[in-house]
């Protein structure tokens, strides 16, 4: 009897968004899987559900933690700013050096424990000046860069737009829309915000639209590629939704699933 042909191998790719810090359960979330991506977003500056767990709780405690978060959500952004300012006048140390020295212990243990082989883009509150130290042999790091896996092409854009919070990795619209153009015709559009369309911008717990891409959603329209995956939107109104020919889905808040997204072909 002849031996019975081998199964032809699907690729399993799982993608995960949003770390803000879940090491543990990012040492696991390649399990089963041909490569890991990675959307951004690994720093945990202020837990927005849980307000004692961030960088900014560490130095300035929960109470301060509960009325920048408060003055965010209802969007009285200049008032966060001055309380914000106030809190960081009042360290001896200076800003920039003890924001750094967090986030580098943070990296530290976030990229330790990414899987081999992981492809990973910045979210906007990431700092891509240290990810060149960071980021060992097994992962590849990318910004309007494409990669190809199990036969598919991957395009990755990383960051995000300005907005009045002025996290890290902010870009402005006409550098964004070029990294876009670079990343060109792709099967799998990788970036950490979304489109510009509001159900997919809107975050229902924060109760804002988060801003979206306008520059990404063009591209969709006119390169079609079979997905769009990002995240960035915590809570979104809808988590997936169609444009065309292209499948749009935000992969998730892992920091707060701890359960990657998985495309399989």
């Amino acid at each position: 009897m002849a031996p019975t042909p081998a199964r032809n191998h699907r690729t399993r790719v799982h993608v995960v968004s949003d770390v803000h810090g879940n090491a543990r359960d990012l040492a696991r979330a390649g399990d089963g899987a041909d490569a890991l991506v990675c959307l951004g977003d690994l720093v945990l500056f202020l837990d927005y559900a849980d307000h004692s767990r961030g960088i900014f709780p560490d130095l300035f405690g929960v109470e301060n933690a509960d009325r920048i978060v408060a003055l965010r959500t209802e969007r009285r952004f200049e008032e966060a700013r001055v309380l914000g300012a106030s809190l960081w006048a009042g360290l001896q140390e200076n800003r920039a050096t003890v924001i750094e020295e967090a986030v580098r212990k943070q990296y530290a243990e976030l990229f330790a424990a990414f899987p081999t082989p992981t492809y990973a883009t910045y979210g906007n509150v990431d700092m891509p000046p240290l990810w060149r130290e960071y980021a060992g042999p097994g992962t590849t790091v990318l910004d309007g860069e494409r990669v190809e896996i199990g036969g598919r092409v991957f395009g990755f854009v990383g960051g995000g737009l300005r907005t009045p919070m002025r996290t890290p990795y902010e870009i402005s619209d006409e550098e964004y829309a070029a990294k876009i153009e670079a990343v060109g015709e792709v099967d799998v559009l990788c970036t950490h915000i979304p489109p510009e369309v509001p159900e997919l911008v809107y975050d229902t717990v924060a109760r804002r639209f988060e801003r979206g891409s306008r520059a990404l959603l063009d591209a969709i329209r006119r390169t079609r590629p079979r997905y769009s995956l990002f995240g960035h939107v915590h809570q979104p109104l809808v988590k997936r939704m169609r444009i065309g020919a292209t499948e749009c889905v935000n992969v998730g808040h892992f920091a707060s699933t701890g359960t990657p997204w998985a495309l399989q072909w």
